[in-house]
Formats: structure tokens, C-alpha cells, sequence
């Protein structure tokens, strides 16, 4: 623990209270003033800290006591200290903070179980497992939640990685987790993608009116290799050939929008006049019938948890 200054400096209200009945010393020497009562309630920890006889100053003259108040030093350094009180003061005196930093929350999950905060933990993560954080950091929250054996959002921010690619790149918060629990998340990445791929060689799920030239009416070329006028056109199997190929790598209902927005620009540059004009509209129909089969098919995977 690094020594604080001598002559210690204050924390923002409402750690600054004239009426608080301890102090909490960070470790780089910002004193918090703080109600017994409030830590108390959120913590086993320092309910049974404050339920402790407190000696006299007189009888122990390593106690430093600070305006009448006993100065409990802590490792945790300012930041940390001031969000982790945040979270266990009442909302009406301090609001939950917004940590948009992962190192500062991993530091404060590993302080709130240090001291048996547990009861704060969900507060903590709704500020980090939120929709835009996890579509740009899904790795970063498992590995986080994983860390902090909260069992949701590890659920949750693994159905999040199926957007990246099977064999993740380096992240930092990967020295989070052992081998065996990446391990974890890579087989149930594996099998949502095998899940997947099941269904594509039986189309019947796609209803024949969003399929091109259901109703004779496409011109577009057929391949050579078709056996009949009524085989699916070029550009109708190259898309559904190219969304699998992604989708084996990326099994999640985002890689449908994305294929599906690229095709609409296909057809309309290079499909005949019928399928530029009617292509868009059932290709949109399709990306809702094709997410919600992709999401059918991830949602029965079950994910390992081994805690």
C-alpha cells in the first residue's frame, strides 16, 4: 500500500459530511467521511468492522483520530474508493456513478467483493453491460463478468461475441480468465454455429413468395449449372451461400442484417427490372424470418459456466 501525503486532502461531497462518524484514508491520502450506517447496511463486512469495541485513542496510540473521528487507512486508491461509496450511499445523496473506464471497474468489482459488497454488484455492471458497450466490447464484458462469477451477463455478453469471429483477437482483460473458461466460451461460440448451419440445407422455412421467380416473373439469368428454370437464381444462391459462410464464423442474428442490406444493393445494380423493383421488400421479410430462426436455433446452446 502506497504511504498517503501528511496532510491529507478531502473527497467530494458527499464524502465531506460535518456529521459523519468515520473516516476511510484512501491509499493516496483523500479522507471520506462517512455514516457507519450506510456501509454498514451494504456490507457484513463493515457491519462487523464497526460492531468491533473501538479502543480509545488513549489506549492505542496507534489509532489516529482525525476531528474527533477514527481514521481507518484502506489499499483502495481515491477513485476507486469515491465510486465504490457511491454505490452504497442512498441515491437521494449520491447518484450510481457512470464508469466508462474497464480497468476502474474491474478494480471496483474487486473491491466490492473484497469488502462483501455483493449486494452492488448488479449497480456496478448496469453501467458496463449496456447495448452499445457490448456490441463494441463483448469480449471485455465475459471476461469481466466471468471474473466476477456473475452468471447473467456472462450469458449475456457471450450471446454478444457470436457477432465476432470464432478465434478472438488479443483483448487485455483475457488474463481475466483461465485457458479453460475461454475454452468455455469458444465451444458454446462453436456449437451456436453448428446449430446454424443445420438448417441450410432445408429452405422450406423461407415461404416460397419471398424466393425469386416464385412467380415467373424474374429474368435474371439462371446459373449454368441449373437443371430447370424453377432452380434459385445466381444472385439468390450466391446470398444465401455467402450469409452461411459468414454465419459459421459469426452465428448471430447481426451478420443476417448486414448480408442482407449488401444484397439489396446487389440486386438493385444487377438484377433484372422485376427483382429490383419487388427484391428489396421481400428480402426485408426475409432478414425477420431469417433472425428469428438464427435466434431460435443460438438460444437452445447452452453456455458452461464452471463455478
Amino acid at each position: 500500500m502506497s504511504n498517503p501525503p501528511d496532510s491529507p486532502t478531502f473527497a467530494l461531497p458527499p464524502f465531506d459530511h460535518v456529521k459523519a462518524d468515520v473516516i476511510l484514508r484512501s491509499s493516496d491520502g483523500v479522507d471520506f467521511r462517512v455514516f457507519r450506517l450506510f456501509l454498514s447496511l451494504a456490507s457484513p463486512f463493515f457491519e462487523t468492522l464497526f460492531d468491533l469495541p473501538q479502543p480509545s485513542q488513549a489506549a492505542n496510540a496507534d489509532m489516529e483520530i482525525e476531528d474527533g473521528l477514527p481514521v481507518i487507512p484502506v489499499s483502495e486508491g481515491s477513485k476507486t474508493l469515491d465510486s465504490l461509496l457511491r454505490f452504497c450511499y442512498p441515491c437521494t445523496l449520491a447518484e450510481d456513478p457512470a464508469i466508462d473506464d474497464f480497468r476502474e471497474i474491474i478494480n471496483v468489482l474487486d473491491t466490492a467483493k473484497k469488502y462483501s459488497l455483493d449486494a452492488i454488484q448488479p449497480a456496478i455492471c448496469k453501467s458496463l453491460f449496456t447495448p452499445k458497450v457490448l456490441e463494441a466490447n463483448s469480449l471485455r464484458c465475459f471476461a469481466i463478468a466471468y471474473r466476477a462469477r456473475m452468471q447473467d451477463e456472462c450469458v449475456l455478453a457471450a450471446k454478444y461475441t457470436l457477432r465476432e469471429p470464432l478465434v478472438p483477437g488479443w483483448f487485455e482483460e483475457i488474463e481475466l480468465i483461465t485457458s479453460t473458461e475461454l475454452l468455455s466460451l469458444l465451444t458454446y461460440h462453436k456449437k451456436c454455429s453448428e446449430a446454424v448451419q443445420s438448417f441450410k440445407g432445408n429452405l422450406s422455412w423461407i415461404p416460397n413468395e419471398l424466393t425469386p421467380g416464385h412467380d415467373g416473373s424474374c429474368k435474371c439469368s439462371p446459373p449454368p449449372y441449373a437443371s430447370s428454370p424453377l432452380d434459385l437464381r445466381d444472385w439468390w444462391k450466391g446470398f444465401m451461400d455467402s450469409t452461411f459462410l459468414v454465419l459459421s464464423d459469426s452465428p448471430s442474428t447481426e451478420t443476417i442484417k448486414t448480408s442482407i442490406e449488401k444484397m439489396i444493393q446487389t440486386v438493385r445494380q444487377r438484377g433484372c427490372n422485376r427483382c429490383r423493383d419487388v427484391a428489396p421488400g421481400r428480402l426485408r421479410e426475409l432478414d425477420i424470418i431469417f433472425r428469428n430462426k438464427v435466434e431460435e436455433a443460438t438460444s437452445k446452446i447452452k453456455l458452461d459456466l464452471n463455478y
